[in-house]
């Protein structure tokens, strides 16, 4: 089917954009500092997906790194929205219609808004206490929403899998099933201890660990679309 072949190349390139723009960034405000007129936005030093050196926010939300971050973040998002409605008609091709379906239209299309939102506002400063929490709060609604969708996804997936092996690689499924399973584990275990007031904890700096997880979390999330491309068979 065509909507195969366009889930296919749309996955990919959800995976490919997002993480050169992140990985860009990061280079750029770590090794060309000519670059940067506010030598206080450069850092030295740091590879945060170990040592959580800095946010993926902290190395995005400046001069000129925001040049390559917010339009990377605004196609991807609609990317996310084609993702989705191609989903859409192709389970409603394959098995006609099923109960997840506006589930996950509902929350895969809503990540991308949440996306859309949190690219605007970033590196926008305002000295106040509830637009840094609206901030926080569609950062949350962003990952929450992402991964209830690609929840949903797979399950609807996986509630008729022998109707579609001809389709797709049943490994593959399940390989996106643990992802899923590994990102909602690490959520409802990381939550509680990122939201505790502070930087410490047990001893430990807590922002170090917050800023870790950011990037290696997100580069998780985005896995599950390069894991789509090749879920996806070529012919059918």
């Amino acid at each position: 089917m065509d909507n195969i072949s366009k889930v296919k190349s749309i996955s990919l390139w959800i995976f490919i954009v997002p993480f050169l723009a992140i990985n860009a960034c990061l280079i750029l405000i770590t090794q060309f500092h000519g670059l940067f007129p506010n030598q206080e936005d450069i850092l030295h030093n740091t590879i945060p997906y170990f040592d959580g050196g800095a946010s993926i926010s902290r190395t995005a939300r400046v001069f000129p790194t925001y040049f390559i971050f917010k339009p990377a973040m605004f196609f991807t998002a609609y990317l996310l929205i084609r993702y989705w409605l191609y989903n859409r008609s192709i389970i409603n091709e394959i098995y006609g219609s099923h109960k997840n379906i506006n589930k996950f239209i509902f929350f895969g299309i809503g990540s991308a808004i949440c996306l859309i939102v949190h690219s605007i506002f970033l590196g926008v400063k305002f000295d106040y206490d509830l637009y840094k929490l609206f901030r926080r709060i569609v950062m949350l609604l962003f990952i929450i929403f992402e991964i209830v969708a690609q929840a949903y996804l797979v399950a609807t997936l996986y509630s008729f899998r022998k109707e579609i092996t001809s389709f797709i690689n049943n490994k593959v499924l399940t390989l996106k099933i643990t992802l899923i399973s590994i990102l909602i584990i690490v959520a409802l275990i990381s939550i509680p201890i990122i939201s505790l007031p502070g930087d410490k904890f047990i001893g430990y700096n807590l922002k170090f660990f917050k800023h870790a997880l950011e990037w290696n979390y997100f580069v998780g999330v985005i896995a599950f679309y390069l894991l789509t491309f090749f879920m996806w068979k070529k012919k059918n």
